[in-house]
Order: structure tokens, then C-alpha cells, then sequence
């Protein structure tokens, strides 16, 4: 069997297996109500629905390092325009969100000014940061003094056009996934949270490997494929983003887009939800 017979038919078994309530057949109700709306979208492997009450969206690294002219991503060479392009739409699931109740994190990579928790100057998550100037002195917009990727600063503060309001929650993180050695999970878990939209960047790093661990975590993580973004491999017959995409709908999650999301939040199909789960 080549490889595109064998992801074709990963995620046609795929989308067979994730069909019944909660993304397996025959899963077991618990005796937890529902007090939110159950709403559907559009993805794939297969359509979801979800309960608006146990919905989180993330928002990862959409910051001014990432995200911005005179963050980390710009002074390093890499086209920020990629990751701009996934603002707009961000943008408008953020404002569904809200509208419709659902609590918003956003995670953000940063480090301590002393970067003693970037991990040993022998380590791969070191070398890696440290050939991105991390903690180098530099100036903001406006002229005033910033570091880059250091907690408090203007570099690790979320682009203008996606700032936190009150209400929503943002967490520091030091390594790719946005679970390892932070409170994401705890929170989550305060907040009954069981489906995660995903938004931000860079697809195939930061995003598939909170993914990955919110999988590992059973969570059910739906990617936002507009509101994602990857500058890494764009240049290649598929990119990296592409590959993310598919590694994710195949096996890890959902993939969706904003509008669906959002016709799923405001369209006529939301109903209340009658179940357990």
C-alpha cells in the first residue's frame, strides 16, 4: 500500500471511529450535565459537535515576537506577513467567543529575565532560542526598551488587534506545547473544559505539539485552519503547515475553519442541548 492509499485510508477510519458521541462509538454518558448549547461544525475528518459550556479557545504565541515588525520572528528574517494573515479571522472567532460565553487563553512563549528556565546551554529548547537573540536588549515601536522573548515586555505581549479583555486568561510557557510545566491543564480543568478551538501560530511546532499533548490528555483539540499560520517550509511544494494540517485531521483532532466556527456559534442550528456527557 503506498503512502497516500495509506492517509486516505487513516482518515476515512478516522472519521469512522470519531462518529459517535464524543468521538468514540458506544462512549459511555456520565452523569454531568450540560448547561451550555450543543452546536456542530464542519471538519474533518468528520463534523463535531460540541457543548459551548466545556469549549476553551486557545490562542497561541500571537504575540509581537511572533506576530509583529521589530519582534523576534521580523529581526530574525522570517516573513511575519504569514502570520499576520491569520489576525483578521482570530480576530472575529475571539469576538464569537465571547459573545457566546466561552473562555479564551491565550499561551504565550516566554522567559524569565535571567532565562533560567530555558533549560541547560547544552539543550536542544537553548540552542534553538538562543539563536533567536532570546533576552538580547532591544527597542519597542515607541523607542522604549524591551527584551526579546522575556516575560512583561512588549515583545511577549499578544498583538493589539488580539488583546486579552477582561475576563480572559493568559499563561506563560517556556516550550513548545503550552501544557509542559504550566498551569494549562489545571485551568482547563477548572474551567470543564473537554474541547479546544485551537488558534495561532506556528502550526507545525507550538500549535502540533499543544495538540498533540492535549490529544494525549483526551481533550478534543479543532484546529482553525485560517487562524493558524507557519512561516517554516512555505517555500516547499507543501508546507509544513499542510503537513500539520493533515498529521491533525488524520489522527490527533479536528481541523475547522472561523467561518464554520463562527456559522456554527451564530447560526440557526445551535440548540439547547438535551444529553449527558
Amino acid at each position: 500500500m503506498n503512502r497516500r492509499k495509506f492517509l486516505a485510508g487513516s482518515a476515512a477510519a478516522t472519521a469512522a471511529v470519531w462518529s459517535g458521541p464524543f468521538g468514540f462509538p458506544g462512549a459511555v454518558a456520565t452523569t454531568e450535565p450540560q448547561s451550555g448549547r450543543t452546536v456542530t461544525l464542519d471538519a474533518k475528518p468528520a463534523r463535531i459537535s460540541i457543548d459551548t459550556a466545556k469549549t476553551t479557545v486557545l490562542v497561541i504565541d500571537m504575540t509581537n515576537d511572533f506576530g509583529s515588525k521589530g519582534g523576534m520572528f521580523d529581526r530574525a528574517g522570517i516573513d511575519v506577513s504569514i502570520i499576520q494573515q491569520a489576525v483578521p479571522p482570530t480576530a472575529k472567532v475571539l469576538e464569537s467567543s465571547r459573545k457566546s460565553g466561552i473562555k479564551i487563553v491565550y499561551l504565550k512563549m516566554a522567559y524569565r529575565p535571567n532565562l533560567a528556565d530555558m533549560g541547560p546551554v547544552d539543550s536542544p529548547n537553548w540552542r534553538d532560542h538562543h539563536q533567536f537573540g532570546v533576552g538580547t536588549v532591544v527597542r519597542d515601536p515607541d523607542g522604549a526598551e524591551s527584551r526579546i522573548a522575556i516575560r512583561d515586555t512588549w515583545n511577549t505581549k499578544v498583538i493589539d488587534a488580539l488583546k486579552p479583555q477582561p475576563g480572559d486568561i493568559e499563561i506563560y510557557k517556556t516550550r513548545f506545547s503550552g501544557f509542559y510545566q504550566t498551569d494549562l491543564d489545571k485551568t482547563l480543568k477548572q474551567l470543564g473544559a473537554r474541547y479546544l478551538i485551537v488558534t495561532g501560530c506556528t502550526t507545525s511546532i507550538c500549535i502540533e505539539s499543544t495538540i498533540r499533548d492535549a490529544m494525549f490528555r483526551d481533550y478534543s483539540p479543532i484546529l482553525l485552519a485560517d487562524c493558524s499560520a507557519e512561516p517554516l517550509g512555505n517555500v516547499l511544494p507543501r508546507s509544513n503547515h499542510e503537513a500539520s494540517l493533515l498529521s491533525i485531521e488524520a489522527l490527533l483532532g479536528w481541523v475547522s475553519s472561523s467561518q464554520d466556527y463562527i456559522r456554527a456559534l451564530e447560526g440557526t442550528g445551535a440548540r439547547r442541548s438535551t444529553k449527558k456527557g
